[in-house]
This record gives structure tokens, sequence and C-alpha cells, in this order.
């Protein structure tokens, strides 16, 4: 069995920062992606393999929604109309909270939506609270 990893779309260098020091610092050794736009997340996945030639997925994705070259709406759509794809649980994480946008992200598929935390000490409660919710209470395809 592959090794389980996190795939994270943010295109601001400062949050995907952030966001690995958070799993450092709370002791995760997972293997962390990081893509900077939906474009880059849709290539990740279709050239994803492992040594033994099989696809690698991650175990869930974190998306951010307001991305260049294609957003997050359109990669969540994509995804989950995607016939390999869709089953890659997808966590919107996104600083817009807005009760419109959440609905919306439902309708296209998210499996769950986070608004980002505004302190680190928050950030590193919400990456314990997610990664143990997909790693070990889910239970995933």
């Amino acid at each position: 069995m592959s090794k389980v990893f996190i795939l994270v779309a943010e295109d601001d260098a400062d949050d995907r920062y952030l966001m690995q020091t958070a799993f450092r610092e709370k002791g995760y050794s997972d293997r962390i992606e990081f893509v900077e736009n939906g474009v880059e997340l849709l290539r990740f996945l279709e050239t994803a393999e492992t040594a033994d030639g099989g696809p690698e997925f991650p175990g869930f994705i974190l998306l951010d929604l307001n991305m260049p070259k294609k957003d997050g709406r359109e990669v969540l759509r994509d995804l989950k109309q995607h016939p390999v794809f869709k089953r890659i649980p997808v966590v919107v994480f996104t600083t817009t909270k807005n009760d419109a946008e959440i609905k919306r992200c439902y309708e296209l598929g998210a499996n769950s939506y986070v608004v980002k935390p505004t302190s680190f000490e928050s950030l590193l409660s919400v990456v314990e609270n997610i990664r143990n919710y997909w790693f070990q209470v889910a239970s995933t395809p």
C-alpha cells in the first residue's frame, strides 16, 4: 500500500509556509505536496505514479478557492466529475466566509469547507483536526 499524503493547492507562498510549519510543529511527518493553482493540481494528479507504476493519490486535498489560472471552484467541479479523482476527499480551505459560496462548494462536491484561521495557534488546531478526521475517523475508498 502506498504512503498516504496530502495535496495542498495554495497560491500564496506565506500560506504554504505556514501550512508546512503547522504540520511540522504538530509532529506529523506526512508527505505534503504543494501546487500553486488549479492547472498544476490537475496536472499533478494526472501524472501521479508510485514506484510500481500505479497511481498514487493524496489522502485528501486542501483546496484554496482564490487561485490564478483555474480557481478552486473550477477545480472542484473538474475533480468531482472525473471518474477516478472524484473519490479523493476535497477540503475547501479558504478565507471566503460566505453562505452562498459555502453552499456552492458543497453543491460542486466539496467534502468539507473550512475557513482559514487568522492565527497560527488556530491553524495548528485546524491542521490537527482535519488530518485526524481524514486519516483516522473517516473511511474513504
